[in-house]
């Protein structure tokens, strides 16, 4: 039995989302691009329980608004909007239905994520080592820098690392993204970097959080679930 999915933003993200869907199970029943997003309602969703959205940081919020209003349970990979969490977690827990959120949905990253939380933890406890981060990404993402490097930077922090922690990033042609995480002491330098060879990690991942989040309640994290994924 296929699950009824709404995609809201029809862009590169959201085509392979659609070419995808089938292998998770589920039928897409309405496509909304930017543009058009406007017209998110209960006729124009035709059925779909459930919605991945993949949009900008100016439209994001609204969106999720609307489709907590509307009963459906989202996915949300648009990074950038999240000083508006607060108001959309209220909506979504008002409303009763779910939201998984992340900056992103690469299984791949979020153990990369874990991997240099882990690392910083070590390299704090050695004053000699100053951190940095970076990363690149293609021409027409938006945000700079990327929500998975600021979340890179939340986790080293969080792992107990207060020193110099300097962070970069790049736009430049058709660059699916690169992350790199450095330690560098007068030594030696030990550096961390997660390559995406294609956008199909996150799509896989946002696909298999959809699968999660049918039929739940309340607001979480991707990495919160991560364990629980099929």
């Amino acid at each position: 039995m296929t699950t009824g999915l709404a995609i809201c933003g029809y862009g590169k993200m959201g085509r392979l989302i659609e070419q995808l869907a089938p292998e998770f199970g589920f039928e897409v029943r309405a496509r909304f691009t930017s543009a058009d997003i406007d017209a998110l309602s209960v006729e124009t969703l035709r059925g779909a329980r459930v919605a991945l959205e993949f949009t900008t940081p100016a439209t994001a919020p609204e969106n999720l608004l609307r489709l907590a209003s509307l009963g459906v349970n989202t996915v949300c990979g648009t990074t950038g909007w999240l000083e508006r969490l607060p108001a959309v977690r209220e909506a979504v827990e008002s409303a009763g239905t779910a939201l998984v959120w992340s900056a992103n949905f690469s299984v791949g990253v979020n153990l990369f994520l874990q991997t240099v939380a882990r690392a910083a933890s070590f390299f704090a406890k050695y004053p000699e080592y100053e951190a940095w981060g970076w990363e690149i990404h293609h021409a027409a993402k938006k945000d700079a820098p990327s929500g998975t490097l600021t979340k890179l930077a939340e986790e080293i922090r969080g792992s107990g690392y207060t020193r110099t922690l300097t962070l970069s990033s790049n736009r430049a042609g058709a660059i699916p993204g690169t992350h790199e995480i450095g330690f560098d002491s007068a030594a030696d330098t030990i550096t961390l970097r997660h390559t995406a060879r294609s956008r199909e990690g996150f799509a896989r991942g946002a696909l298999r959080a959809a699968q999660w989040i049918a039929g739940k309640k309340g607001v979480y994290e991707f990495p919160e679930i991560l364990g629980e994924l099929r």
